[in-house]
């Protein structure tokens, strides 16, 4: 067994992996972190919602906050004949370990448990609280994990000043990416409405694709915003038109899209609502248009907690970390509304959701490194 394959994290990985935690289902990972924490003094508080199994844990009572934050749900591992190793038992193979969750993100909650060890057990009355907020609903719908536990946090005033998330954001080589914010995401589920005929009679019917299609086009071509250094302009993309009976030679009497903003810190999910219906309104449409707002966008600028966890990786890794906010939605976008600053960080993220995920077996105890170094930043006073 090589030195990489034989670190605390590394075993703690495998256990977490071990666990067929597919979404919503935590199947005792919680219950695994919680036996690690429990001897370092942490407090414990399970907030499940809706059969899904949350976590706070805090240790300390005084500020700055330092929270790490994760899931331990995964996504299926899809169909067994294209894995090479069964996705549950975890496996070493050509230099990277193997598993559903390897890279997203049961080894950076492996990392989270032991970075925060070594560090309590060096410095048992550090400044500050370390915290974790932990879900297994973040792969499904995310509406009764992350989010419940933010809203009973901010119900009794609890903030929170930094937050590390440990989602996989590396691309080529651990620490070359930080996500320091990420962008919104506004859909739209659009009804226009016409009158049902007969192609040949045309005068008798009214053909809501016809009537949308300028709108459209005059969606499509709007220049929403012009982005800042963090974010790129906003996007709206149609992904749905769906109309008619499925016969040829009947008009449709109402045409449904489903469409999507992507958006920065430089426009407001209202003014993307208003700005679309006046678009509508101006092509004369008889319409219904429901929204639904998954994320706010939210950004961390070049602060304390960027500075700890840069400098974390560069004295780790020797790797020069650049800042991204590209990519999806995250629970980030729950946290930042109880806390000053949020980033995520993590392994190498090439093969998740894929099968055969993996994680390079020479990444995993210089995640744990990188984050007790950051732990020593951020809570250990009058360092330089």
């Amino acid at each position: 067994m090589t030195s990489a394959s034989s670190g605390d994290t590394f075993r703690f990985a495998c256990e977490l992996i071990s666990r067929p935690s597919v979404t919503p289902d935590d199947r005792g990972c919680l219950d695994l972190i919680t036996a690690r924490l429990t001897p370092l003094g942490f407090r414990f508080e399970r907030i499940d919602s809706g059969g899904v199994c949350n976590l706070w844990a805090r240790r300390g009572d005084t500020v700055p906050v330092l929270c790490f934050a994760g899931h331990t749900d995964v996504v299926p591992a899809g169909p067994l004949e294209g894995w090479d190793s069964p996705p549950f038992e975890p496996t070493i193979r050509g230099g990277q370990l193997f598993g559903r969750g390897a890279a997203d993100m049961k080894t950076s909650l492996a990392a989270f448990v032991t970075a925060i060890e070594r560090f309590v057990a060096a410095h048992p009355d550090h400044a500050g609280s370390i915290a974790l907020l932990l879900t297994s609903d973040e792969e499904g719908i995310a509406t009764h994990g992350t989010v419940k536990v933010v809203e009973a946090l901010a119900a009794r005033g609890e903030h929170l000043d930094y937050c590390i998330v440990g989602e996989p954001t590396s691309v080529n080589t651990l620490g070359d990416t930080i996500k320091n914010g990420r962008r919104g995401s506004l859909s739209g589920s659009l009804r226009v409405k016409g009158v049902q005929g007969h192609v040949a009679y045309p005068q008798l019917a009214r053909n809501p694709i016809h009537e949308f299609a300028p709108a459209l086009a005059e969606l499509a071509s709007i220049r929403w915003d012009e982005g800042n250094e963090f974010f790129p302009p906003t996007t709206w993309q149609v992904s749905n038109i769906h109309a008619g009976t499925g016969a040829n030679n009947v008009i449709p009497g109402t045409c449904e899209v489903l469409f999507n903003f992507r958006f920065g810190s430089v426009s407001s999910a209202d003014e993307l609502r208003q700005l679309t219906h006046a678009v509508l309104d101006r092509h004369g449409l008889d319409y219904e248009l429901d929204w639904h707002l998954s994320g706010k966008p939210f950004l961390t600028s070049r602060g304390k907690l960027v500075e700890a966890l840069s400098g974390a990786i560069h004295d780790t890794a020797g790797v020069e970390t650049e800042l991204s906010t590209s990519g999806g939605t995250s629970d980030g976008r729950f946290i930042a509304d109880i806390c000053s600053e949020v980033v995520e960080f993590g392994p190498v993220n090439a093969t998740i959701h894929k099968v055969n995920e993996s994680v390079a077996l020479d990444a995993i105890e210089p995640l744990s490194a990188i984050y007790e170094r950051t732990l020593n930043a951020l809570l250990l006073p009058n360092r330089d």
